[in-house]
């Protein structure tokens, strides 16, 4: 798991660090294939899902959310709420900005809000599994060594220094990691048939092999030798467990591989072709859209 969770890739696409009055409301817009992270350094707050769970926030709390739904941040249940783009903002860098939202120079809350692109490359399936929203507690032995990053983390919110922003975004990027890495090292709710068959020493080695050489033209007979197994037991244990054939299995994740490359590497497709072992660029073009529903050229221009 360790070495699958090595294609794992978090862009930042903007972060914001808030400073709020005693009263306020602010709504994040759904962001599909993205992922919200907010980190509460000072003061109080409640966030509010699309579904209307109300869930308190205190200092030092962290929220994770993986599919990039829409949610609120408020001061109470009937507080205003303005889209948090409608705010002025001043840019810090690049990517990270500050919000003012109150008239007082010692402000009710400081909070840090990133939204990042979340790609897990040949783990993206994994990606619908998780949770809507993962409250981070620093202090569980899951997350321990959180603790320190997350008081950096409120320092450099809370100090203002000359280069917090640039900090605070990869300090983010840093927890978000942390955050995925905890979840499936916990086996991922244990609502996931790839993690059951991660944890079958035979099956894994095959996996393990496909995620390593996924430009390899294999065979099912490989792959078992890989198991140990022989080919009729293996390609039948690997359907039982993960719920496809093992082949069907490697094209799916030559796929999710081509669609990271393509779309967030910016990767020629023809060198994509070349790197995941097929003869011709035509023949990828086919495959991918056989798979994924759309040729590799929309996959290229959909993140530019």
């Amino acid at each position: 798991m360790s070495e699958l969770l090595l294609g794992m890739r978090l862009r930042g696409i903007q972060y914001r660090r808030i400073h709020t009055g005693s009263s306020f409301g602010f709504a994040f817009r759904a962001k599909p294939g993205c992922a919200y992270f907010h980190f509460l350094a000072t003061g109080t707050a409640n966030l509010l899902t699309e579904d209307g769970v109300l869930q308190p926030l205190s200092a030092g709390n962290a929220v994770f959310l993986p599919h990039g739904n829409a949610h609120q941040i408020i001061s109470s249940p009937n507080a205003p709420v303005q889209d948090i783009d409608h705010y002025n903002v001043v840019s810090l860098s690049e990517t990270v900005c500050a919000v003012t939202a109150s008239s007082s120079s010692a402000p009710h809350a400081i909070f840090f809000s990133g939204c990042m692109e979340f790609d897990l490359g040949g783990l993206q399936g994994l990606v619908p599994l998780m949770p809507e929203l993962m409250m981070i507690d620093a202090t569980s032995q899951r997350y321990l060594e959180l603790m320190p990053i997350l008081t950096a983390m409120e320092h450099e919110a809370c100090t203002g220094r000359v280069g917090d922003a640039g900090i605070l975004a990869r300090l983010a990027d840093v927890v978000m990691a942390v955050i995925v890495r905890g979840w499936v090292e916990c086996g991922c709710s244990n609502s996931s048939a790839f993690v059951t068959a991660l944890r079958e020493p035979k099956l894994s080695r095959a996996i393990l092999a496909l995620h390593r050489q996924p430009g390899r033209n294999w065979t099912v007979a490989e792959l078992a030798a890989e198991s140990g197994l022989s080919r009729s037991v293996f390609a039948k244990r690997f359907q039982e467990t993960i719920g496809i054939a093992p082949l069907h299995y490697a094209g799916a994740l030559r796929m999710r591989i081509a669609h990271t490359w393509l779309s967030y590497d910016r990767m020629p497709i023809e060198r994509v072709a070349e790197r995941l072992g097929y003869t011709s660029q035509a023949a990828f073009s086919r495959a991918y859209k056989r798979i994924t529903g759309t040729p590799p050229g929309y996959s290229r221009r959909e993140n530019k």
